[in-house]
């Protein structure tokens, strides 16, 4: 282990010293500092927590950074296809939408199309397989459209919905009769509203069905949507029927990079004439020159602040060295280099910027955790947030580089002081 240099050692031992002798100065010069530093540690921390929280929502509708998503258009063929292929695999989630109308039946749903509640689509048509669409003759009762999907498998490995309530889908019980689902917000929100009857219909189905609610999650997206296990819901819908171009079907597979499913489903649908498009999710990539344009707005305020900071700390190095003229001509004369001088005073200022990062990280995390008590039970984000390890970081940086800015132009005053000055004492 190396040990400190003698003129290091000598220089931080004095302005150690230094600091101790001149506490009200050492207290002034980390007020005008301390905003400064603040400001960039809230600066960096918000930075940090705003890119979290863009980087999450998109992480909700398109899934994890490296994850593999394969669309393509609604086909009965391809449904069967891919859920065939997927089932029972860990790597690979077949998602499967389709239409279906909970509560009384032969009404027409209080949102046609499975349009947001406070949304109006226009009323509900219906596409035969020539693309011809008619309106649906009936009236509004107590019902809601939700887009139902069918999943193969846990599809949080790909997206991390956020569970508000009850529990997820458990793909490793015995399939029910009665198919149970994991509702989003706004579908939460719907049934919340209308009290409907827990009956559920969908095109295609042998039967009408009873569901049961089991959990509510944040998927982010704006439809009111629902969740099912696949071998749930083929029980009362033919596998043929799962993906209906009339009825506006979704069809997509989220895969793991490297998965043997891929290129197994691509060269299958291919062979039908289906050509499907994949893509792999890059979210941080899409957003970087947006959030690296954002960093650089706030810093450049931040860096404003810290100058200013940076101004008062040079007004009390100088007035500081002034007044020790005397002592540093004194020092010269008994042999001390003019280095070591120049060295005691970024001492001081260096071990002032540190203190004042110190405090500026300090209240950073205090507020942090304040606002985190306050607003974390309407923000999920902010629920239990952890102060960004980035942000003390940028204090500790911005309170070094303070204090060599301030102390620069002290230090070259009192290496230049003359041996002579020493004569006035």
């Amino acid at each position: 282990m190396r040990r400190l240099s003698g003129r290091f050692r000598s220089s931080l031992i004095i302005g150690i010293q230094g600091i101790r002798a001149r506490k009200l100065r050492t207290l002034l010069s980390m007020i005008s500092l301390f905003l400064g530093v603040l400001a960039v540690v809230v600066v960096q921390a918000g930075a940090s927590i705003a890119e979290r929280a863009l980087l999450a929502d998109l992480e909700l509708t398109q899934g994890y950074d490296g994850t593999r998503v394969m669309e393509m258009p609604a086909d009965q063929n391809a449904s069967e296809i891919i859920t065939s292929t997927v089932r029972g695999r860990a790597d690979a989630v077949a998602m499967v939408g389709v239409s279906g109308i909970i509560g009384e039946p032969g009404v027409l749903p209080v949102n046609p199309g499975g349009s947001p509640l406070d949304e109006d689509w226009g009323p509900p048509v219906n596409c035969n397989a020539q693309g011809v669409c008619e309106p649906v003759a009936g009236t509004k009762g107590q019902a809601v459209e939700v887009r139902l999907t069918a999943l193969t498998g846990d599809v949080r490995r790909f997206r991390p919905y956020r569970q508000e309530a009850g529990q997820w889908l458990d793909f490793t019980r015995v399939p029910s009769m009665a198919p149970r689902l994991v509702l989003n917000r706004e579908a939460a929100e719907a049934f919340d509203r209308y009290h409907v009857p827990a009956e559920m219909r969908i095109g295609g189905a042998s039967a009408n069905v009873t569901p049961s609610f089991v959990g509510v999650v944040d998927d982010g997206d704006s439809q009111p949507r629902a969740y099912v296990r696949m071998d749930e819901l083929t029980t009362w819908l033919p596998p043929a029927r799962l993906a209906d171009p009339a009825a506006g079907g979704e069809l997509r597979l989220m895969m793991t990079q490297g998965s043997p499913v891929e290129p197994v489903v691509a060269s299958k649908l291919k062979a039908l004439g289906n050509e499907p498009y994949t893509y792999t999710v890059e979210s941080r990539k899409e957003q970087e020159k947006q959030l690296t344009l954002m960093r650089l707005v706030f810093f450049a305020m931040a860096g404003l602040v810290l100058l200013i900071g940076v101004a008062g700390i040079l007004n009390v190095g100088l007035a500081t060295v002034g007044e020790r003229v005397e002592e540093f001509a004194l020092r010269r004369a008994v042999g001390t280099p003019r280095s070591l001088l120049a060295g005691i005073v970024l001492a001081e200022t260096l071990l002032t910027g540190l203190l004042t990062a110190t405090a500026a990280i300090g209240a950073g995390v205090a507020g942090l955790k304040v606002v985190s008590m306050l607003v974390g039970s309407s923000e999920p984000l902010l629920r239990d947030v952890q102060f960004p390890w980035e942000a003390g970081v940028a204090g500790i940086v911005a309170g070094l580089v303070a204090g060599v800015l301030g102390g620069f132009v002290p230090a070259l005053r009192a290496a230049g002081i003359p041996i002579a000055t020493v004569m006035r004492a």
